[in-house]
């Protein structure tokens, strides 16, 4: 079984090469040309990825987070949020890297097994990084408006936000 498991993606792999050699498509050729565009998609990205980066670690290092954690405490408190798991809250819809640096401190700090680990488990499973999805993906084919896009994504992490707390209660109370 683990020989089997070692070579899926050899197996996956070879398979695409000869499934293009059969329909007489010049893969290499393919290849290198998805990674030129890949290439000059990771150009594009990187000053955007790089602003929202050394936002968040401003924002992060300068206490302004700390504030606004206490300033939103009530609320949090009040649907079951652990205040600890705001910052992955804010971060996880502008930085996927950024947003994983904080579950891995959460994590570090308080264990996966804990409530507050379980919760922040869930949110980076579940939510998405909304405004680097939306810059990427409409702007590679061109599309300005985005506005009922937005909201639904918001709407969508709110809810998995929500439902990531209901869980992690539900798993607690059962143990």
């Amino acid at each position: 079984m683990q020989y089997i498991i070692i070579s899926i993606i050899p197996i996956l792999l070879g398979s695409i090469v000869a499934y293009g050699m059969a329909k007489k498509v010049k893969v290499y050729e393919c290849f290198i040309e998805g990674a030129k565009e890949g290439l000059k998609v990771c150009i594009n990205i990187y000053p955007y990825l790089l602003a929202m980066l050394l936002a968040v670690g401003v924002f992060r290092e300068s206490g302004a987070l700390g504030y606004f954690i206490n300033l939103i405490k009530p609320i949090v408190k009040w649907i079951g949020l652990p205040a600890e798991v705001v910052p992955l809250v804010m971060v996880k819809p502008l930085s996927g890297s950024g947003a994983q640096g904080i579950y891995m401190d959460i994590l570090s700090k308080y264990g996966a097994d804990t409530y507050i680990g379980l919760v922040a488990s869930i949110i980076i499973g579940s939510t998405e990084t909304i405004f680097y999805t939306l810059t990427v993906y409409f702007g590679a084919v061109g599309i300005k408006k985005i506005r009922h896009t937005l909201w639904a994504a918001i709407m969508a992490d709110i809810t998995a936000i929500i439902a990531a707390v209901s869980i992690a209660k539900i798993v607690f109370m059962n143990n």
